[in-house]
């Protein structure tokens, strides 16, 4: 509260009125008519005040009192003093001169220009990558966080290791191990804040102004928009029926893949193409960013073990989260590095923000080592098949072929294909009509470019996916 403030005594000491219930009152008019006290503001009590100024509760009470003959402030039993009036009664207020325009940095003006990247921050039709929160076993998770602060919880409000609680580490570690067949300890697991925290890290310790990178096209925007920001120089994979092809050109010096489920094409690179992506990378001293988001969710044969765990050069470093299978806010993320560089990498997060919070890194790790991550995951592959099911049976019943879906075996959104000419339009009328509609389009950074939607499902109920269907439905069936 602006009493309790330095200014306050400041200014009450540079009062020059005789009595000191005067230099109060001078000095509370003068927080008034500023504008730092505004209309009703509540004040401390005498009591509170008298403390604070070293003053008697008898003269804060006298000043308190002739305030109030003044009508600046009105005392109510057993409410409290309030400010009756304030700077908007007691002088005009000026407009704020414009601001000039921000002079950036080049990579800053790379960032700003790139419009960022938006997440959803509640369920909505048809809002892609969205947990559905509302199945969360939130009573475990509640009981492991309690257990966790009755004890000793001092060891887990301190700062923390930059490379991630240890026990965590293990964990992600064991976890990655047994799931996707990943080879790692815990000293090559990094505990970061996002997956978009580890590409920025990635684009600023391995990458110069220049460098060459290559993504997939279409890929995901977030890489896109971390190598951008590093002046990179970015270069495109063409996709088949395999995955990303290895393309005829000078070797660069980063290349971001998801092979186990391409973004945003669902393709899942083959076996073949695996070990000619990692002889590539070892022949021409190249990195290889795995990212293995949504692995976690398959509807089919389970998916192909990572490329992380071919990888015998170590060549490859391995990217996940927990935002989608725990919960987005929870803000953690992992990266596996091989062994040369996790020195150089603990090193980053220590200057970037330090270290993610320990108390849930702490809890997380006993939800995967009590083995509810295993089966929180087994229940959401069955629920998300079950509404992608609803979701495509819905699609084919109101749609038709109007939208062409893609691979339907992995993820928590459904990558449909639209004839062109209608994305922008339709994605338009949709956001009109409620409907939020990720478009396919800009995530081609080429001139051809295939228009459509990522249609997130995950989170919505089945009677929800019906009537946003039905609404999307309606957009065809309207005039232009």
């Amino acid at each position: 509260m602006p009493l309790n403030s330095v200014p306050l005594i400041q200014i009450f000491a540079s009062q020059q009125a005789r009595s000191r219930r005067d230099k109060l009152c001078a000095a509370l008019r003068q927080l008034i008519t500023d504008g730092t006290l505004r209309q009703g503001e509540r004040l401390p009590s005498s009591r509170l005040l008298a403390a604070d100024l070293s003053l008697s509760r008898v003269t804060v009470e006298a000043a308190y009192t002739q305030l109030e003959s003044e009508g600046c402030l009105l005392r109510q039993s057993g409410r409290g003093t309030f400010v009756t009036t304030g700077l908007s009664t007691a002088q005009p207020v000026k407009k704020a001169l414009p601001a000039a325009a921000p002079t950036l940095s080049l990579r800053g003006g790379k960032i700003a220009a790139s419009g960022g990247c938006d997440d959803p921050l509640f369920p909505q039709a048809f809002a892609a990558g969205s947990p559905d929160l509302r199945a969360f076993p939130h009573d475990i998770w509640r009981r492991l966080t309690t257990q966790r602060l009755r004890h000793a919880p001092e060891k887990l409000m301190g700062y923390g290791a930059p490379q991630g609680l240890p026990e965590l580490r293990e964990a992600v570690a064991r976890y990655l191990g047994q799931s996707r067949g990943v080879r790692c300890d815990a000293g090559q697991v990094i505990i970061l804040t996002s997956s978009q925290q580890a590409l920025q890290m990635l684009a600023m310790l391995l990458c110069d102004p220049g460098d060459d990178i290559w993504l997939e096209e279409p890929g995901y925007s977030g890489a896109y928009h971390a190598f951008v920001s590093a002046s990179a120089t970015l270069g495109t994979l063409e996709l088949d029926d395999q995955g990303a092809k290895i393309a005829d050109r000078p070797a660069p010096k980063l290349i971001y893949l998801t092979p186990s489920h391409q973004y945003p094409t669902g393709v899942t690179m083959s076996l073949s193409r695996r070990l000619q992506w990692l002889a590539f990378a070892r022949a021409q001293g190249s990195w290889i960013i795995e990212d293995d988001y949504d692995s976690e969710f398959y509807y089919g044969a389970q998916p192909a073990p990572a490329l992380q765990g071919l990888d015998k050069a170590g060549r490859v470093l391995y990217l996940g989260t927990f935002s989608k299978t725990l919960f987005p806010s929870l803000r953690l993320a992992y990266l596996v590095v091989p062994p040369v560089l996790a020195e150089a990498f603990q090193r980053m997060r220590s200057v970037m923000d330090g270290h993610s919070a320990q108390l849930m890194q702490a809890v997380t790790a006993d939800f995967i080592d009590n083995g509810h991550f295993q089966a929180h995951l087994r229940l959401m592959r069955r629920l998300y098949a079950s509404r992608r099911d609803i979701l495509l049976s819905a699609l084919a019943a109101k749609i038709g072929d109007r939208v062409r879906p893609l691979s339907q075996q992995h993820g928590l959104q459904l990558t449909v294909t639209l004839p062109e000419g209608g994305e922008e339009r339709l994605t338009r009328q949709g956001l009109r009509a409620g409907l939020l509609l990720p478009r396919l389009s800009p995530l081609y950074r080429g001139a051809a470019r295939q228009e459509g939607w990522l249609l997130g499902f995950s989170a919505l109920q089945p009677a929800e996916i019906v009537g946003a269907v039905e609404k999307l439905a309606a957009l065809f069936a309207a005039p232009d």
